[in-house]
């Protein structure tokens, strides 16, 4: 793409990393980005001297602006609802940062208002288009790894808790703790891997270790000014579930703020003819395979990517190509997003009755609740 292919306004909604993130990758790929908004002055005021956009304290301006075609929402959780809604009836195409809300029942609403609107949604599950999952991508096309069987999905750091009294600690502003921050890029990607089937049954468990501890050790200091003592910490800072679809295909998922082991990314999926293995957003595939010719004997075939292909980038491509053309998006669907939600919702669900839980149940009785 080139800045004379593209004829499209970008607004954003919350001007933190993510916002400045997003902005970049579009200013870089030829869309005009001419309209941000955040409650914060300071955010304000480095958004537009670095992109010459005029900004807002609301959402409610930016909307009405008339230079802007497209909405990027990079806010806490709870408000991702409030702003996609108003963009998608005033007929804007929306990106929507992860997850696609901070409940179910609010991510049902934001598809509601999508299927009546003139603009497209699309949902920000940026790791699909790493270059490592476009190597797993091709290689499943052509059938290398047979029957796809298993995914072991992690996403874990040893220590990585955000402060408590941040929003990613409050319950009201994020909807949950590692699960809906961190724990929602493996799971999607997990599914996306299976290429969505559908998932029948659902167990897990969520835990609150590390985040109330008034002495909490953590050597990276990602945590700052942390104050468990007067702080409310009410999230899960660790989750372990089990996910199994129509077709016996599972998904064994690890996402944790903090844990008493090492940090991992990675990803282990299995296949009747070959495996693969990789770590989340990263450039590198190893397929693992054995075979009977010669003599008996493994091949593990390491493939390097393109480091230069991120997937960010690639993502707001296709959020840019799709917007252009006024169509739904091809990948990172509200569809798949959904899907995404409900399984988070019965993680939480299985971990509160300590049972496991049907998805047909929690999709019934959500969207039963987004239409009262």
């Amino acid at each position: 793409m080139t800045e004379s292919d593209i004829g499209v306004g970008i607004g954003v909604v919350g001007l933190g990393g993510m916002g400045h993130l997003h902005a970049r990758s579009f200013h870089e790929l030829g869309a005009s980005v001419v309209a941000g908004a955040d409650l914060v002055d300071t955010q304000r005021r480095a958004f537009a001297d670095e992109f010459g956009a005029r900004t807002y304290e609301t959402h409610k301006g930016l909307i009405t602006d008339d230079a802007v075609d497209a909405v990027v929402v990079t806010t806490p959780n709870r408000f991702h609802e409030p702003i996609a809604v108003a963009a998608l009836e005033a007929g804007h195409h929306v990106l929507v940062e992860k997850p696609l809300a901070h409940s179910l029942e609010s991510a049902e609403r934001i598809a509601a208002a999508a299927a009546v609107s003139e603009g497209i949604c699309m949902v920000g599950f940026h790791n699909r288009h790493a270059a490592s999952m476009r190597l797993f991508e091709e290689h499943r096309r052509r059938g290398r790894f047979g029957d796809l069987t298993h995914v072991e999905a992690n996403y874990v750091r040893r220590r990585g808790v955000p402060g408590p009294g941040s929003w990613f600690t409050d319950p009201d502003l994020a909807g949950g703790g590692a699960l809906l921050d961190i724990g929602v890029h493996a799971l999607d990607l997990a599914l996306y891997a299976l290429e969505f089937p559908e998932v029948v049954e659902v167990s897990g468990v969520a835990r609150t270790t590390f985040g109330r501890q008034a002495e909490y050790a953590d050597p990276e200091g990602f945590g700052d000014n942390w104050d468990a003592e007067t702080e409310a910490y009410d999230v899960d800072d660790s989750v372990s579930a089990f996910v199994r679809t129509a077709e016996g295909q599972t998904v064994s998922l690890e996402a944790a703020w903090a844990t008493n082991r090492e940090p991992t990314n990675a990803f282990r999926i299995r296949g009747t003819q070959a495996g693969a293995q990789f770590d989340i957003g990263e450039t590198n595939l190893t397929i693992l395979e054995a075979s009977t010719v010669g003599c008996d004997h493994y091949a593990d075939v390491d493939l390097t990517g393109d480091p230069a292909l991120t997937g960010y980038t690639k993502q707001d491509e296709q959020f840019l190509e799709a917007a252009m053309a006024g169509r739904a998006p091809e990948t990172n669907t509200l569809e798949e997003a959904l899907v995404v939600q409900r399984v988070i919702d019965a993680i939480y669900r299985s971990s509160e009755t300590g049972r496991s839980v049907s998805l047909a149940a929690v999709e019934r009785e959500a969207t039963a609740r987004a239409h009262q």
